[in-house]
């Protein structure tokens, strides 16, 4: 019985011919000879996946399974060629990948769930060192210093539905313009994106957000809400408000202006100051609402999450193009191991089915399983005839 490894059984969530698209899109294996963008992004996998600690160790470890790169449609590498293609390939064809591996996981899953919560956020990848301050320090701030993944997180299915790459100089909300916006949808943030003619937009693409005020935000009450006697401990205040200038700072309008927003005010447990939160949901309750920001804290587990389980800390290379090309590397890893999980109807979570994926990854479960059936089935028979020769 012939069946085929691990590895190969993740890589069926990323069809090959659906990659070959992607990279004749832009034309970018037009000067490539051998090493193309399919075989760059066996390597990568295999190095997220085996946690390779380096370049050495990933050339000496894929190698070793010489017998499964035929089945895997690739070949041996060498260290310097991979090391060339991290520095010098540009990462458009990984973007594009975890692009659409986010929409094909996102469609997948969504039939289980009719629920259209996204959380927007971004982290920062710290990046020190010798070769790292060639490029970082002109685009650092004064606490960061790399790179910034922005996320939106589908709450409801754990998975990432849109992403970005940008200097830690960059305003999240210069990159949350981009985000696509979906009718019905509810988007949690931050006060970090406080924006208030992208919040307009947001309401006019017929979706509801939840975020928090800051703390200079000038509002008018117009009406107060009063607080139901289970929630008072927690809610203090429920009020609808508008905006009172109608000019932000640098002569920019405010588009907002005159349209009515909710302002709820909820305490926190061992904290002095509440958290005052904004939102067009006008049909909620201020308790779901401040339940709908609680949930905000997901996102935050799902990059503690890629930062302890995948490799984003350690760096094949240095350049900005090979630290982008790992950074998207994960993303795909995780989708991957998302969809592979999803397919075999496993109920383990993510961390046990990336474990699962580590151990067995160039091994054929099937057929192993299959003999080991076979063994158990030839001594239980073999008993059978023996019988017992003691009793």
């Amino acid at each position: 019985m012939f069946s085929i490894t691990t590895f190969q059984r993740l890589m069926k969530g990323l069809p090959r011919g659906t990659f070959a698209q992607l990279v004749e899109r832009h034309n970018a294996d037009k000067y490539c000879k051998k090493f193309g963008h399919w075989d760059h992004l066996i390597a990568m996998l295999y190095a997220q996946i085996s946690e390779a600690k380096g370049l050495r160790p990933l050339e000496t470890g894929f190698n070793s399974h010489v017998a499964h790169h035929y089945h895997l449609g690739t070949s041996a590498i060498k260290r310097s060629t991979l090391a060339d293609a991290n520095e010098n390939r540009s990462d458009t064809v990984f973007s594009d990948t975890a692009a659409w591996l986010m929409g094909k996981v996102s469609r997948k899953l969504r039939q289980q769930s009719n629920d259209l919560m996204y959380l927007l956020d971004s982290t920062s990848l710290t990046l020190k060192g010798r070769e790292f301050e060639r490029w970082t320090p002109e685009n650092s701030t004064r606490n960061t210093q790399g790179l910034k993944l922005h996320v939106l997180y589908d709450a409801h299915d754990a998975i990432p539905v849109w992403h970005d790459i940008s200097h830690p100089n960059v305003n999240d909300v210069e990159r949350a313009v981009d985000v696509p916006l979906e009718a019905n949808a509810l988007y949690v943030f931050d006060k970090g994106y406080c924006d208030f003619n992208w919040w307009k937009s947001i309401d006019e693409a017929n979706a509801r957000f939840v975020t928090r005020f800051k703390n200079n935000a000038a509002v008018n009450v117009l009406q107060k809400s009063d607080i139901p006697a289970d929630d008072a401990h927690i809610v203090l205040s429920d009020e609808i408000v508008t905006f009172k200038h109608k000019r932000l700072g640098g002569k920019r309008i405010n588009l907002y202006f005159g349209k009515p927003l909710r302002r709820v005010i909820v305490a926190r447990p061992n904290k002095d100051t509440p958290i005052v939160l904004a939102t067009n949901d006008f049909d909620s309750s201020a308790m779901e609402i401040a339940q709908h920001y609680k949930k905000r804290w997901a996102i935050e587990l799902f990059f503690k999450w890629i930062k302890q389980h995948l490799k984003i800390k350690q760096f094949l290379g240095r350049s900005e193009n090979a630290v982008r090309i790992q950074i998207l590397t994960a993303l795909i890893s995780y989708l991957l191991v998302a969809l592979f999980n999803e397919s075999n109807r496993v109920k383990r979570t993510l961390w046990d089915c990336l474990c699962f994926v580590r151990a067995t990854l160039f091994q054929r479960t099937d057929t192993e399983d299959l003999h080991d059936r076979r063994r158990r089935q030839a001594a239980h028979e073999f008993a059978e005839i023996q019988g017992c020769l003691f009793s």
